[in-house]
């Protein structure tokens, strides 16, 4: 079994499995001890130690280490072989060596951290079909990620970007087959929200544009390291079968929703005609003429209210972009 070093030539990294990386001279025949989340949370920890990476509150990064909440959300992806992979911060490879597993035609591994990056090269160094990329997801080109489509996407992805990173993937939907993702719970909750409860919001109308939530399951805080202050969600994204509106209307759809949830307190007359800088006279009208109340507040619209909404308010998001 192969062993990969630090700049110190000191084991620090198995290329057999996650579970190896920590404990690489335990015999086959030795039974294993119980596992707790303190143990895997100390296993994981001296990995990262000894490749020299601290996990960085500013950049939202919590390692998963449960290898059960790894296998779900592999299985959720339903991978075949012809598939092409994309799985972003992969981290220390749980999910990667997962996914490697299986039969399938390429997987790219999108990572920040340059030490990571390093250590999942020489990892998967023996495997034609892993790529590992070292750039920022959201800096990166998707194109030269994804060179052929459509493309399965998984990932932990970091608290702190998570929003960002999901704007970006719906941005590159078409390309898109299907998405496995790990969010902070609450997080999750606004994506998954529907109209009317206090989590929905412009995420939720947004990214229910492009994709549908086909399922979703929590995971708890201890599976992770270091571990968060709240739990997580895992969400199953399919593709929306057709979209609700033409493609020439994407751009005042989108307009109207940052007008609509501009002042969530506010009613819908009211935040439009603040964030379009206009009399709250002529919005008015424009939302009667959509049927729809100027008294009511953004987070109680459905969907399709904010697509005929635009429709109507076209004449005025034009006007105001004069």
């Amino acid at each position: 079994m192969l062993t990969l070093t630090n700049s110190r030539c000191s084991p620090c990294f198995s290329a057999k499995t996650f579970d190896a990386t920590v404990n690489p001279t335990m015999s086959p025949r030795t039974p294993r001890p119980r596992r707790t989340a303190e143990h895997r949370a100390l296993r994981a920890g001296t990995a990262l130690t000894a490749i020299g990476v601290r996990p960085r509150k500013s950049r939202g990064q919590n390692f998963l280490v449960q290898v059960a909440v790894a296998n779900r959300i592999v299985e959720a992806a339903r991978l075949a072989p012809e598939d092409r992979i994309l799985e972003i911060g992969p981290g220390l490879g749980i999910l990667s060596e997962r996914i490697a597993a299986h039969p399938l035609s390429k997987l790219t591994l999108v990572e920040l951290e340059t030490s990571l990056a390093t250590q999942l090269e020489q990892r998967f160094a023996g495997d034609r079909r892993v790529r590992v990329v070292n750039a920022d997801f959201l800096k990166a080109d998707f194109t030269a990620l994804c060179d052929r489509v459509p493309t399965k996407v998984i990932g932990n992805l970091p608290f702190n970007a998570a929003a960002a990173i999901l704007t970006r993937l719906c941005t590159y939907r078409a390309g898109i087959a299907r998405m496995v993702l790990m969010f902070q719970r609450e997080v999750a909750e606004r994506i998954r929200a529907r109209a009317g409860e206090p989590s929905y919001g412009a995420l939720t109308v947004f990214t229910a544009l492009y994709f549908k939530v086909e399922s979703h399951f929590r995971v708890s805080a201890g599976n992770f390291h270091p571990r968060p202050r709240i739990d997580a969600e895992v969400l199953v994204f399919e593709p929306q079968p057709l979209p609700i509106f033409n493609a020439e209307e994407e751009s005042t759809v989108l307009e109207t929703i940052r007008a609509a949830f501009s002042a969530p307190r506010k009613t819908l007359r009211n935040s439009i005609a603040h964030a379009l800088r206009t009399n709250a006279g002529p919005v008015d009208e424009t939302l009667r003429a959509a049927a729809i109340d100027p008294g009511a507040r953004a987070e109680t619209l459905p969907i399709p209210d904010f697509v005929r909404l635009a429709r109507h308010l076209r004449p005025l998001l034009a006007g105001s972009n004069a």
